[in-house]
């Protein structure tokens, strides 16, 4: 039987964990383990500064284990602590799409898929265009989004991922759908913003925040805002570009400069 860990970056009761949880908890010994309070856009931060401590509550049908740490510490934990060897990690839904490098780069949700990935285990990131949790469960399309990570889930089970994939990172619309559509991502999703304010003592502080861009044809931003499909971006984390002519070029112009210095 395979061994499922079910994760998230926003916590125990995020409403996105338990229709993850829902999707999957029939197709395998499932573990639940998540960070202890909201940890957004930790990316793949681990806690080197202060102990992890674990707490056993009541979750559905089952237990689930919460962790003081990030996403990324719930991977560890499970691996090391609390489940052992793991044959596939679901992290999700996330309440907000997590489209474009700029977002997958930051994200919790992708960070404890990417953590996995990087301990070899396979991996998916699920998240949802949706505002509030409100619209995550509506019942037409909590079912349409559970049925799709099923099938998903069971297709990577049996299959595994596709050759070169380390993750798969799945954004859903904010309409029920049942078509995945592979899309590139997005460079970038916001134009970031700082916002300098007074405070009520005088005193300056800044306010970080993003407008969105317009989203490009053919991206995950797209697919997901405008074409109302689900996005499945398939990831590497190799993060190598191959032997180009232009990059062997550049390093070697590069080692010219340190030749001509060195004389």
């Amino acid at each position: 039987m395979a061994k499922i860990l079910v994760t998230n970056d926003d916590g125990l009761y995020s409403p996105g964990l338990e229709i993850l949880y829902k999707a999957v908890r029939e197709l395998g010994e499932v573990y639940v383990i998540v960070p202890e309070t909201p940890k957004s856009a930790s990316g793949l931060g681990i806690t080197l500064h202060k102990p992890l401590r674990v707490n056993r509550v009541k979750f559905i049908d089952t237990y689930a284990f919460l962790i003081n740490g990030t996403p990324s510490d719930v991977i560890y934990m499970a691996l090391k602590v609390l489940a052992g060897p793991i044959d596939l990690v679901v992290s999700g839904v996330n309440i907000g799409d997590n489209t474009s490098i700029q977002v997958i780069l930051s994200s919790g949700t992708v960070g404890a898929a990417a953590q996995a990935s990087l301990e070899g285990i396979p991996a998916i990131a699920f998240s949802a265009a949706v505002k509030d949790g409100d619209i995550l469960v509506k019942e037409e399309l909590a079912h349409a989004i559970e049925s799709c990570i099923r099938a998903l889930v069971e297709e990577i089970l049996e299959n595994g991922l596709p050759k070169g994939v380390d993750l798969l990172n799945v954004n859903f619309p904010d309409v029920p759908s049942k078509r995945f559509k592979l899309a590139r991502p997005a460079r970038v999703r916001f134009i970031n913003i700082i916002e300098e304010r007074e405070d009520p003592r005088g005193g300056t502080y800044y306010w970080l925040y993003g407008e969105p861009v317009e989203p490009e044809k053919g991206t995950d931003v797209y697919a997901v805002l405008v074409e109302k499909e689900i996005a499945v971006t398939p990831i590497s984390l190799s993060f190598y570009i191959l032997d180009s002519k232009e990059v062997v070029e550049f390093i070697e112009k590069v080692n010219g400069r340190l030749e001509e210095k060195s004389l």
